[in-house]
């Protein structure tokens, strides 16, 4: 009788204690960059080189979406839409800059804002007001701010792509981690709930691994889709550092307590020597789902392991379904809705106020792939627009997820309806837009874009 009692107590004061959140953000992986099969019912959904062990074993523990959005296809705009819960677009956060017009664009890239404003509510402010410790370890890349200035009590500091790893410590994937365990366990001893980002720097180029790492895929078959011992190396090394991170959340005894979160900034580089996407469409700086389709998966308590999910999400929705965890009230109107009801089975009362998830890059990027565009999806239709010809392209990704055929003729009504949609949801978040290049020059060549060796 009196172990019974305990075992109530325990659970009782597990079910009211403020829970752990630790969101591990990675650079540059791909919908097909791990070991998981992201979609249970898509084999090709995974790596057919790449071990992601640990990944594996965190999905087996979770639950995993499917169908998981990068709020925007390139760096900067995710991030910063993943801390505010706010679309890029609204944001003006479009792009992380460089590259300038060139005569052979037709037009001028839209105007953005380059650093992270003070004014927008970021995860870490809402969850101090909580009570939660904050940290922001690695890449930041928001600005010439610091996490610092948006919440955060630890950090790295206004990082950008630069990890200065050493050959013992790869793209910084294990110093990353030895300072997480710090702040875990500093935290963990004073009884303190946290909010704790791991912002990694692999897997984005440069290719940066162990030799021990390298040795061992150089001596695997390669994959038909994935074949870089190298990248398989850099890949391995960071989830052996989350395996580091999984192992010390059990040793303190915080696993019953604390959320898992693994997200993608964005999908991987389409060219052939960097990670590919396949089966998705294009890559990074796309609207393609190449470039914006990423893994997500989610550990905790409340939800059942081994779980799939396949609703449209975005990273725009982990503010809110954070502060849900914190119990911390969202009053602002914000783009993400909390995952909480498709976490916890209630998938019934989950519902969008805007069901259209909205993508904006207003700009031209490296190579012909990554042109101005905007795109919607509306539950599996998904429609995107040429800025720079005004042409509509319309997929129906549940039975044609590659985006191989164009519905836009064959289905007008559903082409104009989303199109009248996209043109509301950019008036309403007020989206900037590109303007005509009054250096353009029809008779100017692009470059035939030189392949990586």
């Amino acid at each position: 009788m009196l172990n019974r009692i305990l075992i109530a107590l325990l659970f009782t004061s597990t079910a009211f204690a403020q829970p752990n959140i630790v969101f591990i953000l990675t650079d540059d992986m791909s919908w097909t960059g791990t070991s998981v099969q992201i979609d249970e019912q898509i084999e090709e959904s995974r790596s057919d080189f790449y071990r992601t062990p640990n990944i594996e074993k965190l999905a087996d523990q979770g639950m995993c979406f499917s169908a998981a959005y990068a709020p925007g296809p390139m760096c900067t705009p995710s991030r910063a839409g993943i801390l505010t819960g706010k679309t890029p677009a609204e944001l003006h956060m479009t792009t992380p800059g460089g590259g300038r017009v060139q005569a052979y664009h037709k037009l001028a890239s839209a105007d953005f804002v380059r650093d992270l404003p003070t004014a927008e509510t970021t995860i870490a402010e809402a969850l101090k007001k909580q009570g939660y410790a904050t940290a922001h370890l690695g890449k930041w890349h928001l600005g010439r701010g610091n996490p610092g200035q948006h919440g955060f009590d630890v950090h790295d500091g206004s990082t950008e792509n630069t990890s200065n790893g050493t050959d013992t410590n790869p793209k910084d994937v294990f110093g990353i981690t030895d300072r997480a365990i710090g702040f875990m366990e500093k935290q963990s001893k004073a009884g303190k709930p946290f909010y704790l980002q791991l912002s990694h720097y692999a897997v984005h180029v440069p290719i940066e691994a162990l030799e021990k790492s390298k040795d061992k895929f150089q001596a695997l078959e390669p994959g038909e889709r994935h074949d870089s011992a190298e990248y398989a190396a850099m890949t391995w090394d960071l989830d052996t550092s989350i395996g580091i991170l999984l192992e010390k959340i059990d040793e303190l005894g915080l696993t019953n307590n604390t959320y898992v979160v693994l997200m993608s900034d964005n999908g991987g580089p389409g060219n052939r020597r960097q990670s590919q996407n396949l089966p998705l469409a294009g890559g990074k700086g796309s609207l393609y789902e190449g470039g914006i389709r990423v893994p997500l998966i989610v550990r905790g308590p409340g939800i059942k392991a081994g779980t799939f999910c396949r609703e449209n999400v975005t990273g725009c929705d982990l503010l809110p379904t954070f502060c849900e965890w914190a119990d911390f009230p969202i009053s602002e109107n914000i783009e993400g809705t909390s995952l909480v009801p498709l976490l916890t089975g209630t998938s019934d009362t989950f519902q969008r106020s805007e069901k259209a998830l909205l993508f904006h890059y207003p700009h031209y990027g490296q190579g012909p792939a990554q042109k101005p565009q905007s795109a919607i999806i509306v539950e599996n239709f998904k429609l995107i627009r040429d800025l720079e010809t005004g042409d509509l392209q319309l997929f129906d990704l549940e039975k044609d997820l590659t985006e191989s055929t164009n519905l836009a003729k064959k289905n007008p009504e559903k082409t104009e309806q989303l199109a009248k949609l996209l043109d509301r949801r950019l008036d309403e978040v007020g989206a900037q837009l590109p303007t005509e290049n009054p250096n353009y020059d029809s008779d100017a060549q692009q470059p035939r874009p030189t392949r990586r060796r």
